[in-house]
């Protein structure tokens, strides 16, 4: 991407206008570090952010990053100022982000990338929050001079609702939560975890697994070291006793649970597939909840009153879409996410985007999770598209 003294003004002048946008509205500007502490960013941002991170070690030894994104800095400078974190506080921001591309991404997707944006921290009228955050990114999209988007919903929450509502094993909750955002690695779990065959511990004997015990997590560690030991067994590669004792844990763990019932599969298969019209969407997935004698009325509720408040923040839902899947492609979003889509740019270039991420701040460093809702637009595409461009 050409980035010469003209294009650069320009994006400075568009800055100031979104900035000016956000402030107005009560944002306050901040301005976070570029640098950030590596293993914090690495924890947090998901697989496959964290493999797109820049990162490095200073002359004392401390792993270093270039920020992937502004949240997580934002989410530092608050709890820099409110060690608990739940003090309301409205910020936004403008500034770069660095992110490895692969060869060929082309101009819609630099490595070093603006992003102005905002965050919100500690409100607990979480519908409320979402929708301002979505209302205020339209205003300033329109003040910039954009015209005819289109806005996708998806919400985290309601998935998180529906398994919470099957009968499994919590950390069978937990692990399809987390390959959620990997569509492939998301179907071949919920197919194992459906499977006694695929469950079970192979390549040892019944014998030794029958005597772990995953609630005695150091006498398993022991029996392991000593099964390895007797079969003179070495540790190659990067893993440690511990780590191969812990899957190994894992399994024995999984092998003793009842299968996932196929018609409980089903549903969250038929749920995933879930997509259409945002204002249609509703009557879907109680339709799908009634079939499977699931209560998803609160998660739905909070579904409807969030669109209804988009409505009344002056937001045209009239052609946004739904779709159960879109989760976005960092996992610390926990609830409502949303992106901006143009045509010109097409789905895997989003003009802008964000959602809820409630459990962010505690990651960070606070005592306990707090609600938080954001968004950022990516200024170089905006600025391309109104330029006539189409990167």
């Amino acid at each position: 991407m050409l980035r010469d003294s003209a294009h650069l003004r320009a994006l400075d002048a568009q800055a100031r206008r979104l900035i000016e946008v956000f402030t107005h509205a009560g944002y306050e500007y901040v301005a976070p570090t570029v640098i950030q502490p590596a293993g914090l960013f690495l924890d947090v941002v998901g697989e496959g952010l964290r493999a797109r991170t820049y990162v490095f070690t200073d002359p004392d030894g401390e792993e270093l990053c270039l920020r992937p994104d502004l949240t997580v800095p934002t989410c530092r400078l608050h709890l820099a100022r409110h060690p608990d974190g739940n003090v309301p506080a409205r910020y936004c921001y403008s500034g770069s982000a660095f992110r490895y591309q692969p060869t060929g991404a082309g101009s819609a997707h630099p490595r070093e990338f603006g992003q102005a944006g905002v965050e919100c921290f500690a409100d607990v009228d979480r519908e409320r929050a979402d929708a301002d955050v979505v209302a205020i990114i339209v205003a300033a999209l329109r003040d910039a001079g954009l015209g005819v988007f289109r806005l996708r919903l998806g919400d985290l929450g309601l998935f998180g609702a529906l398994l919470d509502a099957l009968p499994m094993p919590p950390h069978w909750r937990r692990r399809l939560k987390q390959h959620f955002w990997r569509p492939e690695a998301f179907r071949a779990e919920l197919a194992r975890l459906t499977s006694p065959e695929a469950l079970a511990v192979h390549g040892l004997p019944r014998a030794f697994t029958d005597r772990l015990d995953p609630s005695r997590r150091e006498e398993a560690q022991a029996m392991v070291g000593a099964y390895l030991d007797q079969w003179q067994i070495e540790l190659i590669g990067t893993s440690t006793l511990a780590e191969i004792s812990d899957r190994l844990l894992a399994e024995v763990a999984d092998a003793r649970q009842t299968p996932l019932a196929g018609a409980h599969a089903a549903l969250i298969e038929d749920y995933v597939a879930v997509k259409g019209p945002a204002n249609r969407a509703v009557d879907a997935l109680a339709t799908l909840a009634n079939r499977g004698s699931v209560d998803l009325s609160q998660a739905l509720d909070a579904f409807v009153r969030r669109l209804d408040l988009l409505h009344s923040a002056g937001v045209d839902i009239s052609e946004a879409t739904f779709s159960a899947e879109f989760g976005r492609n960092l996992e610390y979003y926990t609830g409502f996410v949303f992106e901006i889509l143009v045509r010109e740019l097409g789905e895997r270039s989003p003009l802008a985007g964000g959602g809820r991420y409630d459990g962010l701040l505690a990651d960070v460093g606070a005592p306990r999770a707090v609600p938080a809702v954001g968004s950022c637009i990516h200024t170089e595409r905006l600025l391309a598209l109104l330029n006539g461009r189409s990167p």
